[in-house]
């Protein structure tokens, strides 16, 4: 390790801010999933309701995936910041290794279940031979192509197909520690990070060539709100904004965020999820979010706990979640699809998933980062991630 900060002193501190933007999108992407089966049923549970609410409530899984990405980029620069004291002196050896117990682990898990479930073909499980089958789904998965296989040969089983947003994340994380290296941040790699913000817009539309798997899961129409996080973390680190600049950003940040998934309907009609600047709009506000929750040290109301804990717990709930969709989602349908089931069904599943996902890192997750980075010879705090901060 060559960090001036070696030992405790560069852990980052718990930011019930960031924490509540990671619940606040978890609950996005559950949400979105039980509707999904409800629709593929054809349940119609959202008859009556205002267009606006239902929208709000259920529709916004892909804007909560934008939320994740903008706090991942933030997390994993201001952890590197604070571990090696400059972007520059990023050990990769170390980001790798910190990366590799964090996330392989479970993946590991998640795909040998899978495999079991495909094998033994359980229903909602089985990898049609259209979509490449089950050697192919595995390579894409551990080579984080899984986005790309979606876009040439179609979705995926729904537990497979949440891997679209890990490739796009670690293929990101894989050039980032060595980009640190190589162009020490200056202004070659801050005008590389803006780059990546700034064709965002165009990977989700003219680059997609109309391909519609590809405009949500491509890698430059998703890495620009990591680039956007990273920026982020540079900015926090070399300013410290007055406490009216805090305020001002924290509104400014929220009511960009309430319009982007409370309006989404006005959002379509003005053309900007169109142009693909609804998820550019997303990760600004976020982003502004994030600066006032980091340097204000915010700290959230008791009301706000479930949220936090849903946002501590978002790696292992991300990728567990749809084993307890399917499984409450069989119940309802077995129950005869009663109406006034549906609020429960939703509930049920926000529960279950945040039991389910709070259990995997306790009994699995947690205990494997711990002993792989004892594996790989490295005293706990000096590969230590950040205090309670999974990234999907």
């Amino acid at each position: 390790m060559h960090s001036a900060n070696a030992g405790s002193s560069y852990k980052l501190p718990r930011l019930d801010g960031v924490d509540a933007l990671r619940g606040l999108a978890i609950f996005f992407v559950l949400m979105n999933h039980v509707n999904m089966r409800l629709r593929i049923a054809r349940v119609p549970y959202a008859n009556g309701l205002p267009e606006q609410l239902v929208s709000s409530l259920v529709w916004n899984g892909q804007f909560g995936v934008q939320i994740f990405f903008a706090v991942s980029g933030f997390l994993i620069a201001s952890n590197a910041l604070r571990r090696w004291g400059s972007l520059s002196r990023t050990d990769v050896r170390d980001f790798y290794a910190l990366r590799f117990a964090r996330i392989v682990p479970l993946l590991v898990l998640l795909l040998s279940v899978l495999s079991a479930l495909h094998l033994t073909g359980v229903k909602n499980f089985v990898i049609s031979q259209k979509a490449g089958g089950l050697g192919r789904a595995l390579l894409a998965a551990l080579t984080f192509r899984v986005n790309v296989l979606e876009a040439n040969r179609g979705y995926l089983p729904a537990n497979w197909d949440i891997l679209w947003s890990l490739s796009v994340e670690e293929v990101f994380y894989l050039f980032f520690p060595v980009a640190c290296r190589v162009l020490k941040p200056g202004k070659v790699f801050v005008a590389i990070l803006v780059a990546f913000v700034a064709l965002g817009p165009f990977g989700r539309t003219m680059l997609a060539q109309g391909n519609g798997v590809w405009k949500e899961y491509s890698y430059l129409g998703s890495m620009d709100a990591i680039a956007f996080g990273c920026l982020t973390a540079l900015l926090v680190s070399r300013i410290r904004f007055s406490r009216g600049m805090l305020w001002a950003l924290a509104i400014f940040g929220a009511v960009s965020m309430v319009f982007i998934l409370g309006f989404s309907i006005r959002v379509s009609e003005w053309g900007l999820e169109r142009n693909g600047l609804s998820m550019t709009i997303l990760a600004i506000g976020t982003c502004m979010t994030i600066i006032a929750a980091a340097q204000m040290n915010w700290t959230a109301p008791r009301a706000m706990r479930p949220l936090i804990a849903l946002g501590e717990r978002s790696y292992e709930i991300y990728l567990t979640h749809m084993f307890v969709v399917f499984a409450l989602f069989g119940i309802f349908l077995q129950a005869g699809r009663p109406m006034r089931g549906v609020p429960l069904l939703f509930i049920a599943t926000v529960l279950a998933s945040a039991l389910v996902g709070s259990l995997t890192a306790r009994l699995f997750a947690e205990p494997m980062n711990r002993a792989l980075r004892k594996l790989f010879g490295q005293e706990s705090n000096r590969l230590a991630s950040v205090v309670g901060s999974p990234c999907i």
